[in-house]
């Protein structure tokens, strides 16, 4: 991933609303979630969530389908994992005990137990 993908992922990321529209498509799993779903869940006015979604969408987060009337929203784990290793690309310099922590939360995440990734 370049710096520059990494900017605007992480951009997006750094706005409550957004940060919990991404963390509930990545819960939800492929099969995603319609967007007025979404915006109950959330309680989010739609002109409001559908803003959210265009810069989680344009940062390449998460993508859209539609099913009949609806359209719905999904991570997308090919790029949240190159996020991820983006960021634990140097990481440890030498020294993997730094990072062992996070690779022990990796194997304890609901992900692993579920298999929704």
């Amino acid at each position: 991933m370049e710096s520059k993908n990494a900017v605007s992922a992480l951009s997006a990321l750094a706005h409550d609303a957004r940060l919990a529209v991404f963390r509930m498509l990545v819960q939800a799993g492929r099969e995603g979630l319609a967007s007025g779903e979404i915006a109950r869940r959330l309680g989010t006015p739609p002109n409001t969530l559908s803003a959210n979604l265009n810069i989680l969408s344009h940062a390449g987060l998460i993508e859209s389908r539609r099913e009949g009337r609806s359209v719905i929203y999904t991570a997308c784990y090919g790029q949240m994992t190159e996020l991820l290793e983006f960021l634990m690309q140097d990481c440890c310099n030498g020294s993997p005990e730094i990072c062992a922590p996070l690779a022990d939360a990796a194997l304890r995440s609901r992900c692993s137990a579920t298999g929704n990734a």
